[in-house]
């Protein structure tokens, strides 16, 4: 294991004026405090490698265990690189409220209004910010495996929704990847080269890739399935905008610490990242927002695993739009899973508490147990001196 604090001036300007907000505690202590969580947490399910990266109050530390590949034994470090599966999806919301913000488009906006492709479709009647919020009426969790990129266009225009837009949630990677399409579209590029423009280059997010080239590929780590068989994500359709992205643990708290500061930004880009902490449609006590997933802060763990729970994610549930939307300053905890056959992610962002968590892991470990790690400690962070 390796501990690295690193103090982040540039982003302390709005945790510091949280009265409530956690303490950074001392070296000894975060390292006891990590051990105790992610030790245990890599036994119990037989996780080879964890990235793990945490701010508190304008201080980041970046924590590394095991191995990032068992068969050569490379360790994992601070350049490892973890397949974040949905997290991408945060970036992705992250992107179309960037979109919006720079008035390429409107996320009330008819999907078809952009896409002529789908005009005089179902698509006529199903918004932006339905397909971010995946409300479109019923997309599936995966495209089929009988449609190909090049007619992934002719699948939407064909598609007939279950419910009326709007009124149900499916947790659905092709409602992003439509939503990532009509975004590069209306920015004139590849969603790819968007997202390099418009978001990691001024995040600074420089170990964040799509594609890892050539020279980042001895740190792409493994990932191990159910029975240890050393494995990558495969290409897919709409793999990129839903769940394509590779990055370092440091990256990703970058990235989640650009929400708890984002000062030094353009004025465009902190209205986006604020965009996307809005809440937009509810199930249970939780509100969806553009990628993220929000509670009403504080929250509890029960509250957290409820809206995490495989009937949430799977199956098609009712929600209730929020009118107006709420609102991104409002004391919320913001979460979000990710996955690929490989690998097992988690993050939670507390503005109220000045506290960030990234946890990524070379394995697809269960979902609750990455909550709990992650809630365990936020709550000892809390009650730090």
């Amino acid at each position: 294991m390796r501990l690295n604090i690193c103090f982040t001036p540039t982003l302390l300007g709005t945790a510091l004026l949280l009265t409530s907000a956690a303490h950074a505690m001392p070296e000894p202590h975060m390292n006891a405090l990590v051990d105790e969580t992610i030790v245990p947490l890599m036994a119990e399910h037989r996780i080879p490698g964890m990235a793990v990266a945490i701010h508190v109050n304008g201080e980041r530390y970046l924590f590394d265990y095991g191995l990032a590949d068992r068969e050569a034994g490379v360790a994992v470090d601070a350049q490892t690189l973890f397949e974040l599966g949905s997290l991408s999806k945060l970036y992705t919301g992250l992107l179309a409220a960037y979109a919006e913000a720079s008035g390429a488009l409107a996320l009330t906006d008819p999907v078809s209004r952009h896409l002529t492709t789908l005009e005089g479709s179902t698509f006529d009647d199903v918004t932006l910010l339905e397909l971010a919020t995946y409300t479109a009426g019923g997309l599936p969790l995966q495209v089929p495996e009988t449609v190909e990129e090049p007619a992934v266009l002719d699948y939407f225009r064909q598609w007939t929704p279950t419910f009326a837009p709007g009124t149900h949630r499916l947790y659905s990677n092709p409602s992003i990847g439509l939503l990532g399409v009509v975004v590069a579209r209306r920015l004139g590029d590849t969603f790819e080269a968007a997202m390099n423009e418009h978001v990691f280059t001024p995040l600074a997010l420089e170990h964040s890739f799509y594609d890892v080239p050539e020279s980042e590929r001895a740190h792409y780590a493994w990932g191990y399935s159910a029975d240890d068989t050393p494995r990558r994500v495969s290409p897919g359709v709409l793999d990129a905008q839903a769940y394509g992205l590779k990055a370092t643990a440091s990256d990703v708290l970058r990235f989640l610490e650009a929400h708890l500061d984002s000062g030094a930004l353009t004025p465009a880009l902190q209205q986006a990242l604020a965009t996307t902490r809005e809440g937009y449609v509810s199930l249970g006590e939780m509100t969806q927002g553009l990628g993220w997933e929000r509670y009403a802060y504080p929250t509890t763990l029960d509250a957290l695993k409820a809206g995490n729970a495989l009937d949430v994610v799977l199956e098609a549930n009712p929600v209730k739009r929020e009118e107006p939307v709420l609102s991104a300053e409002s004391p919320a905890f913001f979460n979000k899973t990710g996955a690929t056959n490989g690998f097992g992610n988690y993050v939670a962002l507390v503005p109220e508490a000045g506290i960030a968590v990234v946890l990524l892991a070379n394995r697809n470990y269960p979902t609750q147990a990455r909550i709990e790690a992650a809630y365990t400690l936020i709550e000892r962070l809390n009650e730090a001196p």
